[in-house]
């Protein structure tokens, strides 16, 4: 390796420094010479400091790359993967799965990005930049990224209020949600729908009102009678807002609840079980047999809302073990690593790619402007002719305009 004039500059520097102190050691008394030895260990140390950061830094990161990039990977690995349970089924889904590199790849950044978005809107929220509601889903990643791995982009998807992640994995911007959480035109919903109102072509989101019982089991049954092809699916994340699954249900086999519907209970933090379980469920439902339902068992690591510190019914011993044996993220990571259909150095390439992007489109969410009051009354239809809407009080009128 060459060095360059800087380096070799200074290197030859401390060398002229390194000969001025050596003198003649012969001619000096025994003070001078050890003082002039500990002067030569100084200047020594200096320029194999100043070496080794020309070698260190002069080709790190490509160094990294072209490690990745020479080294052979498999193109696909089997897995085992945990059985489901089953109701009113002969059988399941398969209990092993075949993961391509290309695959595991991306669905590795697809979560990494859900949490490190979540964990953006946390930070935000807290600096008072978004307000009002927000239900973040870090620890729900494997949900969101394998219901979207085992269904059609064409499919249609309604969920609940912790709607980020999947607002995410059916196509829309990081961009496009943090504005919208901060209230900016640039949102997807153009900073009027918050937290729990985000929508996206053939997804539908922010919807379900905690303890909907009666409406649900109205579902259950409408969509029986019609034979509807539709997958019911339950996020059992253990807490009912601040109340455990165990103090709340004398029955926690929410897959059962379906009664004459078949379902299925599947592990909800590893993304292979979701995506098996949900293909699964769409070929049963897309043949003609009806209704199924899906019991995902997963776990949030924040609260239940930002009002709530997740902390005060369940321990943080609790959480800290769901995230050293179950994280969604680091089981994926592991089976990738240890089937060579990737390296550390590669994924530790993705997260900072990951964490750019989050920064990024903080800068905008924060940055963008925020809708005029004039425009209170837009989009309420998609394609109505202007109209008049009634603001406050019978003196207020807001124009809409589709």
């Amino acid at each position: 390796m060459t060095l360059s004039r800087r380096a070799a500059t200074e290197a030859w520097r401390l060398l002229g420094h390194l000969k001025e102190t050596l003198g003649h050691p012969r001619r000096a008394s025994w003070a001078v010479r050890s003082r002039r030895c500990r002067q030569c260990l100084y200047f020594m140390r200096k320029m194999l400091a100043a070496v080794s950061r020309v070698l260190s830094g002069a080709s790190q990161k490509p160094a990294s790359r072209v490690l990745v990039a020479s080294r052979n990977f498999a193109n696909d690995a089997t897995f085992e993967i945990k059985k489901c349970d089953l109701h009113r089924l002969e059988e399941g889904p398969p209990v092993t799965t075949v993961l391509t590199r290309e695959d595991g790849l991306k669905y590795y950044r697809m979560m990494q990005t859900v949490r490190r978005m979540e964990l953006k809107a946390d930070q935000l929220y807290k600096q008072k930049i978004i307000r009002g509601f927000c239900h973040l889903c870090d620890g729900q990643e494997a949900c969101c990224v394998g219901l979207e791995a085992g269904i059609n982009p064409t499919d249609h998807l309604i969920t609940a209020y912790r709607a980020h992640g999947f607002t995410f994995t059916r196509g829309l911007s990081v961009r496009e949600i943090l504005a919208e959480l901060t209230g900016r035109k640039g949102g997807c919903a153009k900073g009027k729908g918050g937290s729990m109102h985000m929508y996206a072509k053939n997804f539908y989101g922010g919807n379900g009102i905690v303890g909907a019982q009666g409406q649900i089991f109205e579902a259950y049954n409408m969509a029986a009678l019609w034979k509807l092809p539709c997958i019911f699916i339950c996020e059992n994340n253990r807490y009912g807002m601040g109340t455990s699954v165990e103090r709340a249900a004398a029955s926690t086999d929410y897959y059962k609840r379906g009664d004459f519907i078949p379902g299925l209970r599947v592990d909800g933090m590893d993304i292979l079980c979701v995506r098996e379980a949900t293909r699964f469920a769409a070929a049963y439902c897309r043949s003609g047999k009806g209704p199924i339902l899906m019991e995902l068992q997963t776990y949030r690591y924040h609260g239940h809302s930002m009002s709530d510190p997740g902390v005060s019914y369940r321990t943080r011993e609790e959480i800290q073990e769901v995230r050293s044996k179950s994280d969604p993220i680091m089981l994926l990571k592991d089976r990738m690593v240890n089937s060579n259909l990737a390296s550390v150095e590669e994924l530790k390439e993705i997260d900072v790619e990951v964490r750019k992007e989050i920064e990024d489109a903080a800068q905008f969410a924060t940055a963008d402007p925020e809708p005029p009051l004039e425009e209170l009354g837009y989009h309420i239809y998609s394609s109505d002719p202007p109209f008049e809407v009634r603001g406050a009080n019978q003196w207020i009128k807001f124009k809409s305009v589709s």
